[in-house]
C-alpha cells in the first residue's frame, strides 16, 4: 500500500500494529491488549483525517495508485459475464476507453469507462486515461447497441481529461465530445454516470450525460484540473491547494450546484484501503437506481434528462 503525505500517521500506526501481532506471535508476550488499543487508535486516526479532508487531498485521493479503476468496477461487479467490445468502426480500438455487455444479476447493462494504468507500461497504453476521438466514438457506437437491444447503460469516469495532442484534434476530438453529449441526451434507454476517481473537462462530459450521475466521495469533478488552473492565473503549479477550493470540485460542492444527483459515500479510508467494499456499494447503487428509472418510458427518460440538464445553472436574481 502507497501512503499519501496526509496518511502517513495511519500508515505509522499500521506499522505498530503489525509489528506488535510478530511479537505476540514469535513470543509467549500476551499483545492482546496493546494490539486492541493499536486497532482503537487507528480507527480514530482514520475518522480524525478523512471526516475534515481539503479539496486538494481529495483531489490528491481521486489519483491514488491504489484507487480502482474502471475495469476494477466492472470485473468485481460482473464477475465473468463482462464481454468487452472494442473498436469505432472507422479507425481503430482506442486503449483509453473500454467498453462491453455484462450481467449484475439477471440484468444486462452496457458498461463504458475510461481506464487508467496500473505500472509505466501499462499506463502507455492506455494513454493515461485519456481518451482520442475513436475512443468517444467507441463509447457511442456501444450506446447506441445498447439503445437497439433496449439494454440500460453505466458510464464510469475516470480522466484527467480529452487526448489533448494533434492527431486527436485531427480527428475531430470536439466533434466528437459533442456528438456524444448530444446523442446521450435522446438516448432511449437508462443512463446511469458514476464518477469513480477524476472528472475533468470535456473528456469527463464526452461520457458524463445521464438520468442519475452518483459521484464517490472522494472524486473531482471540474473544466479544469487545480494545477491547470494555477498555472494559468498564477503561471506556477504552487497555487493548486488554493485553485482547487476555488473550483468547487467536491462531490459536496456539486450536490449544491445540482450537478450531480447523489454523493456515494465511500468507507472510512477511502475506496482505495477497502476496495471490495465499495466494489459492493456501488453496484447495490447502480442497481438501485436502475429500478426506478426502468418505470418510465423512453419519452419520459429523455424530457426528464432534457430537463435536468436544461435546468443547470439557471439563476434567479
Amino acid at each position: 500500500m502507497e501512503y499519501l503525505d496526509f496518511e502517513l500517521p495511519i500508515k505509522e500506526l499500521e506499522e505498530q500494529l503489525d509489528k506488535c501481532m510478530i511479537i505476540g506471535e514469535e513470543s509467549d508476550v500476551d499483545v492482546t491488549e496493546t494490539c486492541k488499543q493499536i486497532e482503537k487508535k487507528l480507527l480514530e486516526t482514520r475518522k480524525d483525517i478523512y471526516k475534515n479532508l481539503t479539496a486538494w487531498q481529495r483531489v490528491q485521493l481521486s489519483r491514488h495508485p491504489n484507487r480502482p479503476y474502471t475495469l476494477d468496477y466492472i470485473n468485481a461487479i460482473c464477475g465473468e459475464t463482462f464481454l468487452e467490445l472494442h473498436g469505432d468502426r472507422n479507425v481503430k480500438d482506442d486503449k483509453a476507453m473500454i467498453g462491453g455487455l455484462g450481467k449484475i444479476g439477471d440484468q444486462s447493462f452496457m458498461f463504458v469507462g475510461q481506464q487508467k494504468g496500473y505500472n509505466t507500461k501499462t499506463r502507455q497504453y492506455r494513454n493515461f486515461g485519456m481518451a482520442n476521438p475513436e475512443g468517444y466514438r467507441k463509447a457511442l457506437r456501444l450506446m447506441k447497441s445498447a439503445e437497439k437491444f433496449n439494454v440500460p447503460v453505466v458510464c464510469f469516469i475516470d480522466t484527467p481529461g480529452a487526448y489533448p495532442g494533434i492527431e486527436a484534434e485531427e480527428r475531430g476530438q470536439g466533434e466528437a465530445i459533442a456528438r456524444n453529449i448530444l446523442e446521450m441526451t435522446r438516448l432511449k434507454v437508462p443512463i446511469i454516470v458514476v464518477i469513480i476517481g477524476e472528472g475533468a473537462s470535456g473528456g469527463a462530459l464526452g461520457i458524463g450525460v445521464g438520468d442519475k450521475v452518483l459521484m464517490l466521495e472522494n472524486t473531482w469533478y471540474s473544466v479544469i484540473s487545480p494545477e491547470s488552473c494555477s498555472s494559468i492565473l498564477w503561471r506556477s503549479w504552487e497555487y493548486k491547494e488554493i485553485a482547487a477550493e476555488a473550483l468547487k470540485l467536491t462531490a459536496t460542492d456539486m450536490k449544491k450546484l445540482k450537478i450531480i444527483d447523489e454523493i456515494v459515500r465511500e468507507p472510512v479510508g477511502g475506496a482505495h484501503s477497502y476496495r471490495d467494499k465499495t466494489f459492493e456499494i456501488v453496484k447495490n447503487k447502480i442497481l438501485t437506481h436502475f429500478e426506478d428509472l426502468k418505470k418510465l418510458s423512453p419519452k419520459d427518460l429523455i424530457n426528464k434528462r432534457m430537463d435536468k440538464y436544461a435546468n443547470m445553472g439557471v439563476f434567479n436574481g
